[in-house]
């Protein structure tokens, strides 16, 4: 009998990160996705002139490399540079971003709660206060209790559900501006902070559509021989001991050496049957969030300049909403505009009319009557959750695949929080590792 067919380098998971893998490797490679075309989550949908990505999909560099990359996949005028506007809907009245930094236009008795809080939290951390380990605890160690209890509690408990009580800070250093205290006192008396964060700008594609990355990066990939790219196959099963995956569309199984997975982390648990059961049982307590959010054509430009607004205020039925067509105008048709608007609620019935009036206070909405249609989407794996069972039950599994010659990173593969730009270092990463391993020795 043959032996099944033998690829030396198999990539799960066509996102940014396998795409990038793949790119990055030498040798042959075989790149699997279960969806039909590439991007994972760097995706968008078209629909009547139209175009709406996965939520704000907001591409920001700081990679040279990487950066000449993604630039060499595009001719000219085809990126563009956009500086960001983003602000915060709070007590009725919008913000600057952050609000940490940008106190000014609130109630005056919420400005004194938070400036109060925030010296007293400086003074416990003059005094050598223990770090916290809450996410909300860090929130009131790093800005005082005011700031934590009118923005950070509220706005993440719209984002992170019932899983906030259990959220650790492991997360939180790169992607929350802390401002100095010059900062938070001038913002509070009116002197705008603006551009603090690690996103002050980002790139955008001038024709509209952030998969427009990932398809670039697919037809590069194309003129590659020795790239196998298998779409609309799942993979039914991975055999560690044996060194084969079987696919859905295959009848036989297919060898290979090292094994790339950027698909989510317990899915690649789950399809491994000789995982040991410490191994399981560390999959079964990952944690994420899923989302739900519409995508909204509207037949009338938006009253606001945004490009997002963050909306902690528990009254509201979203936490979050976005114009694509204020980043990048094609997005839209001439005289249009199209929002995204990220729900508090999961499940249920959703209430268009709460939601079109919400629309219309925070400024992205002129009238209901504007809107064209709108469309639900809904995100499995949106983020994972940073909870006291996270690193240990993420190190289980890790320390397991490493020893089967298997690297599984990425956004969802690492089971971490990063950015569109990470996932493509980790790919490339990926990619020279399985380079190295396999240029290293004979394939089996």
């Amino acid at each position: 009998m043959s032996s099944p067919p033998r690829t030396p380098l198999v990539v799960l998971g066509a996102g940014l990160t396998g795409l990038s893998a793949a790119w990055h490797a030498r040798g042959p490679v075989l790149l699997v996705e279960r969806e039909a075309r590439v991007g994972g989550h760097a995706r968008s949908y078209r629909r009547d002139g139209f175009t709406f990505d996965v939520t704000g999909h907001w591409l920001h560099l700081r990679d040279s490399s990487i950066r000449a990359l993604v630039e060499g996949l595009f001719g000219p005028g085809e990126l563009a540079t956009v500086a960001r506007r983003t602000c915060i809907h709070s007590h009725g009245v919008q913000l600057p971003y952050p609000f940490q930094a940008n106190l000014h236009g609130l109630p005056l008795d919420v400005v004194q709660e938070c400036l109060v809080g925030y010296v007293a939290a400086r003074e416990q951390a003059a005094r050598g206060a223990p770090e916290p380990q809450s996410f909300v605890g860090f929130a009131e160690a790093r800005f005082g209790a005011g700031i934590a209890r009118h923005f950070f509690v509220p706005y993440n408990r719209k984002l992170w559900g019932e899983h906030l009580e259990r959220l650790t800070a492991e997360w939180v250093s790169r992607y929350i501006p802390i401002p100095d205290t010059a900062q938070v006192i001038g913002g509070a008396i009116g002197l705008a902070q603006e551009g603090l964060g690690y996103n002050a700008s980002f790139l955008v594609p001038t024709a509209g559509g952030i998969d427009a990355i990932p398809e670039r990066m697919r037809a590069g990939l194309a003129q590659r021989p020795e790239v196998e790219l298998r779409l609309g196959s799942d993979i039914e099963e991975i055999d560690v001991v044996g060194r084969r995956i079987k696919l859905s569309t295959e009848a036989d199984w297919r060898r290979y050496d090292s094994l790339v997975s950027s698909i989510p982390l317990p899915e690649l648990v789950r399809r491994m049957p000789a995982a040991p059961p410490e191994v399981r049982d560390a999959a079964g307590a990952l944690r994420h969030v899923r989302w739900r959010y519409l995508d909204i054509a509207v037949g009338a430009p938006t009253p606001c300049d945004y490009h997002w607004v963050y909306v902690p205020e528990p009254r509201l039925p979203f936490f979050r909403v976005g114009v694509y067509s204020n980043a990048a105008p094609r997005m839209a048709p001439a005289g249009c505009s199209g929002l995204y608007v990220e729900l508090n609620e999961r499940t249920g019935p959703i209430d268009l009319a709460a939601i079109y009036a919400g629309l219309v206070e925070v400024g992205a909405l002129r009238a209901a009557e504007d809107v064209r249609f709108v469309e639900v989407r809904v995100v499995e794996h949106a983020y994972v959750v940073f909870d006291a069972a996270y690193t240990a039950a993420r190190g289980v599994i890790l320390g397991w695949l490493e020893g089967q010659d298997i690297l599984s990173c990425g956004r969802y593969g690492g089971w971490i929080y990063n950015s569109m730009e990470d996932c493509l270092l980790a790919g490339r990463a990926a990619g020279h590792w399985a380079s190295a391993r396999l240029g290293g020795r004979e394939p089996r």
